[in-house]
């Protein structure tokens, strides 16, 4: 299709001309200026207030108010839905299972709506135009500027959307709602204070290794039954090889929702490594942790001191403990010091030692400095 351009631009008008010019013409100015020409610009509705017109602003309205019944329902999930561990067998499993396929799918819900609302919208409402543009270089002069804001006040009024306000306060709240989900989310772990339990293992301060009165802390290994108690003594672990631990104290024998916590527990998860004797004659030992090892045996946290990763791997031929999600090594022979990667603090150490009752590794007190990663009052 071949356009006819005019030969001479358009005369620039003066201010004083600008300042009496209507929205349309100003609109109109702008685009014999940028040399656009409107070959269609149909009407979707050219006669108002039909039962179909109706219809369409009806659907768009239900899709926005989904989205905001969905962003209302994850909000609330948020908040009282049940997301205290609780393990298979016991009741309120089921409901504890729901939480976060609750959350996924009321956002994802939430999302896909209000989004699905835009597209019926544009393609029920906004005239679908076809222009033709010459292309220029160079900046935007003021004049350019004053009639783009009226062009894009034109296509507003074209799309109608100021004169549905079924769709607009279906609009206000699904997005709003949605807003209010994206903020809840990030910001509800402020509603806790992470440090009322500071003098417990429920603080930041310690972990499930805390020690309480004179109770031993074994060292347990996860057979996959959480019934089954089965301790580590020396000689279970080959030279170089590494074993992931938990805590268990001989009160939580029979129990089974202590047995289970011990072992689901975000920072009970130690990894016990021992190293070959060539590499242990190699150590560099972190001060005032010297003690902490026995033998050849040492103990550290497996909550990377990054984001909180689980360090989970261990290399044997270079005594590094790797973490795989953000790559971050940790070199065992020197407290487990950070060596390559994001992270920037040793992983911390438990203290160990041989039970000489039963001959079986037990922790001597909980972890001396914070795991994982860092918060704000954290001083190491």
């Amino acid at each position: 299709m071949s356009v006819d351009y005019p030969e001479h631009p358009p005369k620039t008008p003066s201010d004083e001309e600008l300042g009496r010019m209507s929205r349309d013409e100003l609109s109109k100015l702008g685009m014999k200026l940028d040399g656009v020409e409107l070959v269609e610009y149909p009407d979707p509705w050219p006669v108002k207030g039909t039962r179909a017109e109706k219809r369409a602003e009806r659907a768009v309205a239900f899709w926005f108010g989904l989205s905001g019944l969905a962003g209302l329902a994850c909000v609330a999930a948020f908040i009282f839905w049940p997301a205290q561990y609780v393990a298979a067998n016991e009741p309120g499993h089921f409901w504890y299972s729901l939480y976060t396929p609750v959350l996924g799918l009321t956002f994802g819900v939430a999302v896909l709506a209000i989004g699905i609302g835009v597209l019926v919208y544009t393609r029920k409402f906004i005239p679908h135009e076809i222009a033709v543009q010459e292309r220029h270089d160079g900046g935007s002069a003021e004049l350019d500027k004053a009639t783009i804001t009226a062009q894009l006040a034109t296509a507003g009024n074209d799309s109608t959307f100021a004169r549905r306000p079924m769709i607009k306060r279906s609009l206000a709240f699904g997005g709003g709602v949605l807003g209010l989900a994206l903020t809840v989310i990030p910001l509800g772990g402020f509603l806790r204070n992470p440090h009322a339990q500071s003098s417990n293992e429920d603080g930041l301060l310690h972990t499930g290794w805390m020690q309480h009165g004179d109770e031993k802390v074994f060292l347990r290994r996860d057979t996959g039954d959480s019934s089954q108690v089965e301790l580590v003594r020396p000689g279970d672990l080959d030279a170089g090889a590494m074993e992931t631990v938990f805590p268990f104290r001989e009160s939580e024998r029979g129990d089974h929702h202590a047995l289970v916590h011990g072992l689901k527990r975000a920072d009970n998860p130690v990894m016990l490594i021992r190293l070959r004797p060539e590499d242990a004659a190699k150590v560099v030992k972190a001060e005032g942790q010297e003690d902490f090892n026995y033998g050849d045996y040492y103990a550290y946290t497996k909550i990377c001191s990054h984001l909180g990763c689980p360090t989970s791997l261990y290399e044997q031929r270079t005594n590094r403990i790797l973490c795989p999600c953000h790559q971050s090594q940790f070199d065992a022979l020197q407290y487990a010091k950070p060596v390559f990667g994001p992270a920037t603090r040793k992983l911390a150490q438990l203290p160990i030692t041989v039970d000489p009752d039963t001959g079986y590794f037990i922790s001597t007190g909980d972890f001396t400095e914070p795991i994982g990663p860092a918060y704000w009052e954290r001083k190491s």
